[in-house]
C-alpha cells in the first residue's frame, strides 16, 4: 500500500469514525426525549424497525445481499442469539436504565462494558487477568462511585435498580462484543447486522403480543427514529467500516471516548440537567482505567517478566 493510499485511508477512517461519535454524542438526550412520548418497549420497536431498514438498505448497495443464500446453518443460530442479546435485550434493559436515572449517570455507567469484557474473558475464554489491569478496573470502578455520590445532588436519591440496569447493559454489550468477535470472520459485517436486528424485530414483534405497543406520536415516533438510526443504524456502520479500513486502529478506538464527553454539553444544553462537577470527574476515571488497561497495563506486565 502507497502513502498517498494509506493517507486516504486514514483520512476516510477518522471522517467514519467521526460521524459514528458525533451520532453516539446525541442519542444519551434523544434516548430521554423519545423515552418522555415512548414507553421502553414501544422505543426500542421503533428504533429497531428503523436500524432494520437502514442495515437492509445497506445490504441491498454493497450487494452483501447475495451472501444470504450461502450463510451455513450454524451461522443462523449464531445471529438468532446475538438478535436476542443486541438489540432485544440489551436495549430493553439500557432504554429501562435511562427511564430511571439522569442520562449523565446512565450514560457514563454504560461504558463500563470493557472491564466487564476483562471478567467475561478470564471466566469463559480462560484468559487470565495480568495483575495491572486491577489497577485500572479499580479506577474505573471508582469513577463510577464518584458519578452515583454525585448524582444524589440532582434527584435527592440515585435509583438501584437503574445502576444494577445499567451495569447489566455494561454486562450484555460485552456479551456481544464477545459473540460478535468470534465470529466476525465467518460473515461480513452488514449482514451480521441486518440478521442480528431482523430476529431481533422478531423477538419483539412476539413480545408485542404481551406487551402492547402503543400508537405513538409524531413526536415519539419521530424521537424513536432518530434513536434507531444514530444509536444503532449510522454509527455502527460507519464504525465498522472505520476500524476496516484505517491504518492507525488506536486512533480510531481511542476517538470513541469522545463521545461521553461531548453528550454531557448536549444533556446540559438540550435536557437542562445540572451537571455535577463528580460526573465529569468519573467520568474521566472511567475513562482512565479503560485505556490505561488497553494501552499501559500490558507494558507493565511485561517489564516486569
Amino acid at each position: 500500500m502507497t502513502s498517498t493510499s494509506t493517507n486516504a485511508n486514514l483520512t476516510r477512517s477518522v471522517i467514519l469514525a467521526s460521524v459514528a461519535v458525533l451520532s453516539w454524542s446525541t442519542v444519551a438526550t434523544a434516548f430521554k426525549i423519545a423515552l418522555s412520548h415512548l414507553t421502553v418497549f414501544s422505543m426500542l420497536y421503533v428504533a429497531t424497525a428503523t436500524a432494520l431498514l437502514i442495515f437492509a438498505i445497506t445490504l441491498i448497495f454493497s450487494g452483501d445481499w447475495r451472501k444470504l443464500g450461502h450463510i451455513p446453518a450454524r451461522m443462523w443460530g449464531m445471529t438468532a442469539l446475538m438478535g436476542l442479546v443486541n438489540p432485544t435485550v440489551y436495549y430493553l434493559v439500557l432504554f429501562q436504565a435511562y427511564d430511571m436515572l439522569p442520562a449523565q449517570i446512565a450514560q457514563p455507567v454504560n461504558y463500563l462494558w470493557p472491564v466487564v469484557l476483562l471478567v467475561l474473558l478470564a471466566i469463559f475464554g480462560h484468559q487470565r487477568i495480568p495483575g495491572a489491569k486491577y489497577i485500572g478496573m479499580a479506577v474505573s470502578l471508582g469513577g463510577v462511585v464518584m458519578i452515583s455520590m454525585g448524582g444524589k445532588g440532582i434527584t435527592g436519591s440515585v435509583s438501584p435498580a437503574g445502576l444494577a440496569l445499567c451495569f447489566g447493559s455494561a454486562f450484555l454489550w460485552a456479551l456481544y462484543w464477545m459473540l460478535n468477535d468470534r465470529f466476525k470472520n465467518e460473515l461480513p459485517q452488514s449482514v451480521s447486522l441486518f440478521l442480528s436486528f431482523m430476529f431481533g424485530l422478531a423477538y419483539l414483534t412476539v413480545g408485542s403480543l404481551f406487551i402492547p405497543l402503543e400508537v405513538p406520536s409524531t413526536e415519539g415516533l419521530l424521537s424513536g427514529m432518530y434513536a434507531g438510526a444514530f444509536e444503532m443504524g449510522i454509527p455502527f456502520i460507519c464504525f465498522g467500516i472505520a476500524v476496516r479500513i484505517t491504518p492507525n486502529p488506536a486512533l480510531v478506538n481511542q476517538m470513541c471516548y469522545l463521545a461521553p464527553f461531548l453528550s454531557l454539553f448536549l444533556i446540559s444544553m438540550v435536557l437542562g440537567e445540572p451537571i455535577m462537577p463528580t460526573t465529569y470527574v468519573g467520568l474521566a476515571l472511567i475513562i482512565a482505567g479503560i485505556v490505561f488497561n488497553q494501552y499501559f497495563a500490558s507494558r507493565i506486565t511485561s517489564h516486569k517478566k
